[in-house]
């Protein structure tokens, strides 16, 4: 059975804009999912990279044309000015890292309504009622956003390590069997057909 570990941070429009299909295409192949969420700033300064707000300014023009020719291709409203960006992802993550952990939900469900509460509903994930109607709306008991905290945080940094260590640079990032690594939501289809090929 193929398995796809995905790295993934709760304040990345990307992240938003690949929606659910990472999990439509492991359906597709009966392929598994971890879930391995991450602080992707603190990744870019682990790995040669700058946050937006520290880039060029055409670079930054470019990833606002990017966004919007990727929104409309996907279909997803997106926000170029979200109210609440940047805000502190880290809970949002922890609700992640403890609903996989807890199971009985749609963990791929959850990190899409966690990124489209920034980009799409500007609703911040730093607010606990937030948190919990986005678990609620996956399936998960809405008190996990009070649970495993330590042991969420304890995760999240270890997944920042993992990162750094296996090559990814940012989000979103798959590593499929035999290390094939691929970035970015646009990458899905290169994915989609890697799966294939290990039929």
């Amino acid at each position: 059975m193929p398995h796809i570990d995905y790295f993934c941070a709760t304040l990345s429009p990307y992240v938003y804009l690949a929606g659910t299909r990472l999990e439509e295409i492991a359906a597709d192949h009966g392929a598994t999912i971890t879930y391995k969420p991450l602080d992707v700033v603190a990744l870019f300064g682990r790995t040669g990279g700058t946050s937006p707000a520290e880039r060029h300014p055409s670079r930054q023009e470019y990833r606002a044309q990017e966004l919007r020719r990727q929104s409309e291709k996907t279909g997803l409203t997106l926000n170029l000015k979200p109210a609440f960006w940047p805000t502190n992802g880290a809970p949002a993550a922890y609700a992640i890292i403890a609903a996989q952990s807890a199971g009985g939900g749609d963990v791929g469900a959850l990190v899409h309504f966690i990124c489209a509460a920034v980009w799409a509903e500007d609703k911040d994930i730093a607010q606990d009622d937030v948190i919990r109607d986005c678990l609620s709306r996956a399936g998960f008991d809405p008190d996990l956003a009070d649970k495993g905290l330590m042991a969420g945080a304890e995760t999240y940094s270890a997944n920042l390590e993992e990162a750094v260590n296996r090559g990814v640079f940012g989000t979103p990032f798959y590593i499929a069997d035999n290390d094939e690594r691929f970035w970015g939501q646009d990458r899905l289809v290169d994915l989609d057909q890697y799966l294939m090929s290990l039929a």
